[in-house]
């Protein structure tokens, strides 16, 4: 689902261009009918892919709750993606454009070329022994040699696996472990703006640590930091496409995997996320179109790493299975040399419509207030970029504004399928029957889906059963936990583990996850609910609340925020400062413009959610700690101020963040002992 960019509840008014080139009804019409007949939607949706064989059933529900679409069909990720464009003449049309402002490369490849690159790389992986239903380990950077490995894997029905390049030893074991890979795929390192990373001692690590060996390790040398080679087992990438011949697309089932990508699960034990391929290529080709409101004549640019979802999605299969442009972006939205980064890539590639996520707005818009470097390609930009997607986190209406009135172009801010409100999270997308259960329905046989506001208190979001094409299918070796997890607690539905509410237009709010709900005195507060009256100080770039045990209350709220950095304040307001410049500002400690800030932080949500909130300790940091997509490790932050034993996350983004967290705490009066971190 497509996330808004704002947490208000102020409404506005905005349109998303339904496809006029089909006549596809209104947004109301079709959700009805992809509800209402989804065999009959699906089946239309998947007419518009290449089929080696067709299905025998759309949707196949036999085996549990998990839906397994267009059973019996046969068809190619990979063939969809590039045979099929050359085929129709579109060979000479840009699949990728690359762009790595720190190794300064460009370098743009056609449908024609790319296919001939992946069908070559693919023949060698064959040679290497790979065959259909293997599973491959890509352990590699945001590199061109990605998206070809990713596509050469579905090209012979072998199942990838990509892992962060960069990912620690201890992480990269266990997916090693989990998936068991004939081969892996790696880069000898990547390149952040803080430096080379090299990648052959955490990999040679991780494969000694992990139970499973490779056969083989394919090595993509980079000259930045060759890696040396062990006989026998490792393969130079450049003698993999000397020794393969160019192969043809190997037909596979609509319902065989297509992928396997973890996430970090809360046990130490990482969750293979699965997805397959008929119903991932169908529904991500409908979304392009019907969503995105893109055209194969058109350029898509989403700023995602390869390891995460939005990567697989929206940087490869869905742009190059609709057709269309691609742009791969080996660069931050700030640094990389600045804030003026995306708009570079848009005016150069002439991107129409964009996908990103809050936090990288509101880096920008903290490292260019006066949107300085958007200034000269204003106008070049408006007359370019349709539509800005943003997902992925909670935002915030001074950010959503403030892009909004520089682009000066309210369509540019989009976030769902039709109009949006600030706030919401918009409607749900065509085939996803998102509904409202309270807690008591899970102790109760009966299900009573809520479609409008009607309770006080925040209710769990969860989707009616059958889900939609493109949906998770289980999690890799792992079955039981698939279905105890997502599909025990509430029968005939499947439960996100987000609360929220949806308001009589249908639109749907998110407040938080359910294990952010703290318990203030037999209050339930969703720690969401206080960051939104927060955020809306104009002072606040970013801020997280957890909560913190109390032994009157059970739990009290704590709140840490990101000032804005041009905040003009005198110097000495300074006054307590980590070696990495992490500032405390406390109501008991400083005074003035920050003492002032974090007054207005615990009257203002006193006054607009009541004073049973008790939120009355509020710290000031320089930044807070995120995964590298961007979302705030609010757990880790909360175990530190516990003083509870903790893992760290593996997609850290700046490990050294913790220890300041942890300065700014103690001041607080929390963080009385270092907590232990697990698995060091």
């Amino acid at each position: 689902m497509i996330q808004a960019i704002s947490h208000s509840h102020r409404t506005i008014t905005q349109r998303i261009r339904l496809s006029s080139r089909r006549e596809i009804a209104s947004y109301t019409e079709q959700y009805r009918r992809s509800l209402d007949k989804p065999e009959e939607f699906w089946a239309e949706a998947a007419e518009d892919l290449h089929w080696f064989k067709p299905w025998s059933k759309v949707l196949n529900t036999s085996k549990g709750p998990s839906s397994r679409w267009f059973t019996g069909g046969e068809m190619n990720t990979s063939y969809n993606a590039l045979d099929v464009h050359v085929q129709n003449g579109r060979g000479d049309v840009v699949a990728l454009h690359y762009d790595s402002p720190l190794t300064s490369t460009k370098t743009t490849k056609t449908y024609s070329q790319l296919l001939k690159e992946v069908a070559t790389f693919a023949g060698g992986l064959q040679k290497l022994g790979v065959k259909k239903g293997d599973r491959v380990v890509i352990y590699m950077p945001a590199v061109l040699e990605t998206t070809v490995a990713m596509l050469a894997c579905a090209r012979l029905g072998a199942v990838h696996s990509v892992v962060f390049g960069g990912f620690a030893t201890l992480e990269l074991a266990a997916r090693i472990e989990d998936a068991t890979p004939k081969v892996i795929i790696s880069a000898s390192c990547g390149v952040e703006p803080k430096g080379i990373i090299d990648y052959g001692p955490l990999l040679n690590g991780a494969i000694e640590r992990s139970a499973w060996k490779p056969s083989k390790v394919v090595m993509m040398q980079r000259d930045l930091c060759p890696f040396p080679m062990k006989k026998g087992r490792d393969v130079d990438w450049r003698d993999v496409m000397a020794m393969g011949d160019a192969v043809d697309a190997v037909p596979v089932l609509a319902t065989d995997p297509l992928y396997i990508l973890y996430t970090s699960g809360t046990t130490g034990r990482p969750k293979g996320v699965v997805r397959d391929n008929g119903g991932h290529a169908v529904a991500l080709k409908w979304a392009m179109h019907n969503v995105f409101d893109i055209t194969p004549d058109d350029t898509f640019f989403a700023a995602s790493d390869m390891g995460w979802t939005v990567g697989h999605s929206l940087v490869v299969y869905g742009p190059l299975v609709h057709g269309c442009t691609s742009v791969l972006y080996a660069g931050k939205p700030v640094g990389t040399p600045d804030a003026g980064a995306y708009w570079r890539l848009i005016t150069e590639y002439g991107i129409k419509s964009m996908f990103t996520a809050p936090t990288a707005l509101r880096a920008i818009r903290k490292e260019d207030p006066h949107a300085l470097l958007l200034k000269d390609k204003k106008e070049e930009i408006r007359k370019t970029l349709e539509t800005m997607f943003v997902a992925g986190e909670r935002g915030d209406p001074k950010t959503f504004n403030f892009f909004s009135e520089e682009l000066g172009n309210d369509d540019v801010m989009e976030s769902g399928h039709p109009r949006i409100k600030l706030g919401s999270v918009a409607r749900p997308v065509p085939g996803w029957d998102v509904q409202l259960l309270t807690a008591d329905s899970a102790d109760h046989d009966e299900h009573h889906g809520h479609n409008h506001e009607n309770e006080e208190q925040d209710q769990e979001l969860v989707v009616k059963l059958p889900l939609p094409p493109g949906a998770l299918t289980t999690l890799h070796n792992n079955p039981d936990d698939f279905h105890a997890k997502y599909f025990k607690r509430f029968p005939g539905y499947y439960h996100t583990g987000d609360t929220g509410r949806i308001d009589e237009e249908g639109f749907v709010y998110v407040m938080s996850r359910t294990d952010d709900v703290i318990n203030v005195a037999g209050h339930r507060i969703t720690t969401g609910s206080i960051e939104e009256v927060i955020i809306e100080i104009p002072e606040v770039v970013e801020c997280a609340v957890f909560g913190v045990a109390d032994t009157l209350k059970g739990h009290i709220p704590v709140a840490l925020l990101v000032i804005d950095k041009k905040l003009d304040r005198p110097k000495d307001e300074v006054r307590n400062s980590s070696p990495t410049s992490c500032i405390l500002y406390s109501l008991r400690i400083l005074s003035s413009i920050c003492q002032q800030i974090a007054k207005q932080v615990v009257r203002d949500v006193r006054e607009q959610m009541g004073s049973f909130v008790c939120l009355k300790e509020v710290g000031m940091v320089t930044a807070l700690p995120k995964t590298r997509s961007g979302k705030v490790m609010r757990a880790t932050i909360q175990a530190i101020a516990d003083s509870a034993p903790f893992r760290v996350p593996a997609t850290i983004e700046n490990v050294a963040v913790l220890d300041d967290i942890r300065e700014v705490l103690k001041k607080l009066g929390y963080a009385k002992k270092k907590s232990v971190v697990v698995g060091k």
